[in-house]
């Protein structure tokens, strides 16, 4: 929405707020001429050219009203409306038609269409109607919110009573309340974008939209369209007009997961944007001012990134503003049963049956184990052990073969100082073969040699060729 524009629609002393607006209509100059008449009067507004891409259209975003003609070719403006009530969506339908009768009139109201317009109309018709239905959109959404019917953002859970995670939680309530720039850094696997959910639900923002971005899984060329929104023709296979991801997160939040991935000369534009909280849209030059709280993610070592050039030193002052970090899971092991107990009972409700129980030696393994893929690594390994394992207990060995056993940091407290190379490495030989249970071609994988290297060590070490049970050196 433009700042430069009417902030509030006045109709008879009557004032309305303005909202985003979907104009579905196969016929272009209309669909444009609607568009038009209703970005003058401040709101936003998306276009499209068939039912079917509107629907993709509602699945993407949350818009106040939907303005749609009655007759498109396949489904038609009233089956439209009807997939709006099925939903339950609040946005409220408006029907433009050629073709009114009183039947399809009170079809389409009978199904959730707050109202409808014969054409041809005049600009005041369509913008008091359309600022009408905006009004009665934020009325519904405010009475859902009033009647806790709120997204799931509202109960984001944040495992663990360690010490670490008791702080996180107190760093998280204390920038909550701000609506500054918030970079959370930590490893993959760690639940940084849980963070930002935290963040969000227990900000003043909560009711408004928290709206993310996967940098890694978008092109430099779709990332821009993707963050600012197009406009129709701007590029090839841009069809009609695209809200972006800032508009949608208006008066709300918008996460920017792994931002080290968005390419230098988009960063200059993000820049602007956190700076002015203004853009435009790809192929445009109307400038749209914002409200929105930015939050970030990174697993990358900013400092070094921004030494290489891949980083602007500029854009990541802006962004850590309030720096969060998210400790990986071998610095909080004491938070791993309650970790535990929190998945099984997630896959309990998923499989609607009891899952598995872990005994003591399962646990030990675990709490053992280092967790290179942090607190995602763990919740597959249960997942992966509630659906696939039929005892009602389960124990080390049965899991012992879905970690990575390779990359677990061995102990070494134990090494007495002074230890020559080749006792160390008989060492780490004897410890990975009793890792494996004797298992020698595990063992040689894990270990980086070939099976052949490793019965030869072992020969020199004087064990026989099937012996299974082995006793570490030192």
């Amino acid at each position: 929405m433009t700042r430069d524009k009417r902030t509030e629609l006045n109709w008879h002393g009557r004032q309305f707020q303005p909202g985003t607006v979907l104009v579905v209509d196969d016929h272009m100059p209309s669909r444009q001429a609607m568009a038009d008449i209703l970005q003058q009067a401040g709101h936003r507004v998306e276009t499209c050219s068939s039912a079917a891409e509107a629907i993709n259209a509602l699945n993407r975003c949350d818009f106040d009203v939907l303005v749609t003609d009655l007759n498109m070719p396949g489904m038609s403006g009233l089956d439209l409306v009807r997939h709006v009530e099925k939903q339950q969506l609040r946005t409220r339908p408006i029907m433009v038609t050629a073709y009114a009768t009183v039947s399809s009139a009170v079809e389409a109201i009978r199904h959730g269409a707050f109202d409808y317009i014969e054409k041809p109309f005049d600009a005041n018709q369509l913008e008091r109607l359309v600022a009408e239905a905006v009004h009665h959109s934020k009325l519904v959404l405010a009475n859902r919110m009033t009647k806790s019917e709120v997204p799931t953002i509202q109960t984001v859970t944040l495992v663990g009573s360690s010490r670490t995670m008791t702080e996180l939680r107190q760093r998280i309530a204390q920038v909550a309340t701000t609506s500054e720039t918030v970079l959370i850094y930590g490893e993959s696997g760690t639940g940084k974008e849980l963070v930002a959910r935290a963040i969000h639900s227990q900000s003043d923002r909560a009711s408004g939209p928290f709206v993310s971005v996967n940098c890694p899984a978008l092109s430099a060329h779709l990332m821009e369209s993707e963050l600012f929104g197009h406009e129709k023709g701007a590029f090839t296979g841009a069809d009609s007009d695209r809200i972006g991801r800032f508009e949608m997160a208006d008066h709300g939040s918008l996460l920017l997961d792994e931002i080290t991935e968005i390419e230098p000369p988009l960063q200059a534009k993000l820049l602007r944007v956190l700076q002015e909280k203004a853009f435009e849209r790809v192929g445009a030059s109307r400038t749209l001012q914002v409200d929105v709280r930015v939050l970030a993610t990174t697993n990358r070592d900013l400092e070094k990134e921004i030494a290489e050039g891949r980083f602007r030193q500029d854009l990541y002052y802006r962004l850590a503003v309030l720096p969060i970090w998210v400790p990986p899971l071998r610095d909080r092991k004491e938070d791993i049963p309650e970790l535990i107990a929190h998945f099984q009972r997630q896959c309990e409700q998923r499989l609607a049956r009891p899952v598995p129980e872990l005994d003591h030696s399962a646990l030990s393994l675990l709490m053992e184990h280092d967790w290179p893929g942090n607190v995602r690594e763990l919740e597959n390994l249960i997942t992966r052990i509630c659906v696939l394992t039929t005892e009602t207990r389960v124990n080390a060995d049965q899991i012992r073969k879905w970690l990575p056993a390779s990359i677990s940091r061995p102990k070494f407290e134990n090494i007495p100082v002074g230890i020559s190379i080749q006792e160390m490495e008989r060492y780490l030989i004897e410890a990975t073969l009793e890792r494996f249970g004797g298992h020698r071609e595990k063992t040689a994988k894990a270990l980086g040699i070939g099976v052949r290297t490793l019965t030869e060590k072992l020969r020199q070490y004087g064990y026989a060729p099937r012996e299974k049970r082995f006793s570490r050196a030192g």
